[in-house]
């Protein structure tokens, strides 16, 4: 569920190395419950708000986390229209639209469905990295575990009983939300890279730009709700401010301290996490397809992720 612009590298401006206050382990696993979490929060938040009321407070709170990290570390938002211009796409693909597809999923399928979605996001990535990014060559081991993933979608989705039960929409919209990211990744790294700019800055002008661009959609499909319901407030409030915020701080400071690889790991506890906070809190229910399915998605997930290792160069004998 990541939410990152990473202009192929991570930057870091002057001082804005994260202190290590927490092992790296403990920080880790505040960001698998905190995304694994966010799924039951955008199910809590459309039960009184709208899909896109519920994506703009987010990043409104997310903004706010952002904005007040960069005002403590003296961090500046990046300059120049061409870098903003290529921000704006970002932020639409990797934040208003995902978020907003997601928050319109849950008002017909569970939260525990939308989490192991998410988890497809490799697969996609394994897929469209073949066709747009050159240097990223298939290997057997990648295109087999690209097979197994969707093997195990089709397990979750139930195909052998024809989707009964299934909301087809709902299902669809969580899944172009899963591709929205890499689509946004692939292009972040072909127009972003090599910029200058902090990650922090860089994400910091994502948030806003996304915010801009749900608070302008927001009142042109939605109406102010009648009463300001409490919990479902809350349940934004947090989605905002520490599923967009703070985790992406969190997620910084790993890939900086363990490194993108390592850091990336957390993909594949978040839909575990998703699924027994649905079942537990939730109370939704789970056949035993959703499970094995989810465990396929992340096996093939898994092995996308595999890099042959690069083949050591022999020297000429002295």
């Amino acid at each position: 569920m990541s939410t990152l612009t990473t202009p192929g590298r991570v930057i870091s401006a002057p001082g804005d190395r994260p202190r290590r206050r927490l092992d790296w382990r403990l920080r880790f696993a505040a960001l698998s419950l905190i995304w694994g979490f966010s799924f039951l929060l955008i199910k809590v938040g459309t039960h009184a708000y709208a899909p896109f009321q519920v994506t703009l407070g987010r990043l409104v709170f997310g903004t706010a986390v952002l904005a007040a990290a960069m005002a403590v570390r003296r961090d500046r938002l990046p300059r120049g229209a061409r870098t903003w211009a290529h921000l704006t796409v970002a932020a639409f693909l990797l934040n208003a639209l995902p978020f907003s597809l997601f928050a319109y999923a849950e008002l017909t399928i569970p939260s525990t469905l939308a989490g192991i979605c998410n988890a497809t996001s490799p697969l996609w990535g394994m897929a469209l990295s073949l066709v747009a990014l050159s240097e990223d060559r298939p290997t057997r081991v990648r295109v087999a575990g690209l097979g197994v993933g969707f093997l195990g979608v089709l397990t979750v989705l139930g195909a052998w009983q024809g989707f009964q039960g299934l909301d087809a929409t709902g299902t669809a919209l969580a899944l172009l939300a899963s591709l929205s990211y890499p689509i946004g990744w692939i292009y972040v790294r072909r127009t972003l890279a090599g910029t200058g700019h902090s990650h922090l800055s860089m994400t910091g002008a994502q948030l806003l730009l996304a915010t801009a661009q749900l608070a302008v959609v927001t009142p042109l499909f939605t109406t102010l709700p009648t009463r300001m319901s409490l919990t479902p407030l809350l349940a934004i409030a947090a989605l905002g401010a520490l599923g967009t915020g703070l985790a992406v701080l969190l997620q910084y400071g790993l890939v900086v301290e363990v490194g993108p690889t390592t850091a990336q790991m957390v993909t594949y506890f978040i839909p575990v996490i998703a699924t027994a906070a649905g079942v537990a809190l939730l109370g939704e229910s789970l056949t035993w397809s959703t499970p094995v399915g989810a465990v396929i998605v992340l096996t093939g997930a898994a092995l996308t992720q595999v890099r042959p290792k690069p083949s050591a160069t022999r020297r000429p004998s002295p």
